[in-house]
């Protein structure tokens, strides 16, 4: 361990993050000679919502790579359902047993941010979505978390950690208002310092009401007032976001922005899309819910065979016009139906890695049918 509290690369890379009892169970198996050629599968029985997005693969495929086996997957930013297998690793088991454990928590944890990202672009209608979550999270996963909110459908993330080809955008702190002897100086402040490509987004509820804050920031040059009001103090939200546009119309700003935050959920997102421009959303989006993957032997020496719940033998997912099919690998694809798993690492060798870009590109081309499906 080092300064902080957090794993090192070096450690998941070599085995040593991983369940005790793999460990246990690989030294008895070595003890005793046994090593089966498997393959296993990935899936989860429940969603949290209807369909999830995949991501995390780029990661795991780092941590397999020189190990021998095979991997087989969808691409990131494919939409899956419940009991679709979504990754697919064969070979010895005692050579990637000690590695279920990290693979897992790469792709349940990016996935449910990733699924989340899509789901809250989805309710917003079109209107822009920020990721302001990773404050919520630990910072040593700052980048995993907004690479999977960017591919999930955000337009910009607000951590300088983001990797790169993520836009970042951020408005300010209640702390900087507070530094200075009025809002409207610091409002000024900002508008006058910032950088040019900086949008003058003013935040206007750090002392007075909303929309009094929003008119006196609008005159010291804001493009877009933030509302950023505690969950504790709203009341009537979308009274508070009308009355804030009211007053900026009948005081000659017709063209400045609303710009919601704080504590934001999915709900939130889908009810003030009609009265506010933009939204920055934090813990709906880092905090989400895991996908529930599970990782699972369903061949043993290349036939069937799995444990009681779980289906045997490898599978494709089929997609065809409107509808999926999960079949034997072995059986023949129906008509019109494309394989959506494809070989990603064959005898330790990536083949080919994924491209955060096509990822987020897959998912948001596919938004307009996802909103049909619920």
């Amino acid at each position: 361990m080092g300064r902080f509290l957090m794993v090192g690369e070096d450690a998941i890379r070599a085995g040593r993050c991983t369940d005790v009892y793999f460990r246990r169970v690989v030294d008895v198996m070595e003890k005793d000679g046994i090593n089966p050629h498997v393959t296993m599968e990935v899936t989860a029985t429940a969603l949290p919502d209807p369909w999830g997005v995949f991501c995390g693969l780029d990661d795991v495929l780092r941590l397999l790579e020189g190990i021998p086996v095979d991997v087989d997957a969808m691409p990131e930013g494919s939409i899956f359902s419940a009991n679709e297998p979504v990754l697919r690793i064969s070979g010895r088991y005692r050579d990637f047993a000690v590695y279920e454990t990290a693979i897992l928590g790469f792709l349940c944890h990016a996935s449910g941010v990733a699924s989340a990202a899509a789901h809250v672009r989805l309710a917003a209608g079109g209107r822009p979505v920020y990721s302001f979550g990773s404050r919520r999270q630990h910072p040593a996963i700052a980048a995993m978390i907004e690479r999977a909110a960017w591919i999930g459908g955000v337009d910009a993330a607000s951590n300088t950690c983001a990797p790169e080809g993520i836009a970042l955008a951020g408005t300010m702190p209640h702390a900087f208002v507070m530094c200075y002897p009025r809002p409207e100086d610091a409002w000024s402040a900002f508008a006058r310092e910032a950088a040019p490509e900086v949008p003058r987004i003013m935040l206007c509820d750090t002392f007075s009401d909303e929309r009094a804050e929003a008119v006196r920031a609008a005159a010291c040059g804001a493009t877009a007032v933030r509302l950023d009001t505690p969950r504790s103090r709203r009341g009537d939200m979308r009274a508070i976001i009308e009355e804030v546009r009211w007053e900026l119309d009948v005081h000659g700003y017709p063209d400045v922005k609303i710009f919601l935050s704080g504590g934001l959920s999915r709900e939130d997102v889908a009810a003030y899309r009609d009265v506010a421009d933009a939204f920055g959303v934090g813990g709906a989006i880092a905090n989400a819910p895991v996908i529930d993957f599970a990782m699972d032997i369903v061949e043993m020496e290349g036939r069937p065979h799995a444990k009681r719940g779980r289906r045997s033998g490898a599978k494709q997912v089929y997609e065809m016009a409107g509808r999926r099919v999960t079949l034997p690998l072995e059986a023949p694809a129906p008509e019109g139906g494309v394989g959506l798993l494809s070989r990603f690492i064959e005898g330790g060798a990536i083949r080919t890695r994924p491209k955060m870009e096509d990822a987020r590109e897959r998912v948001l081309s596919r938004l307009s049918g996802l909103a049909r499906r619920g």
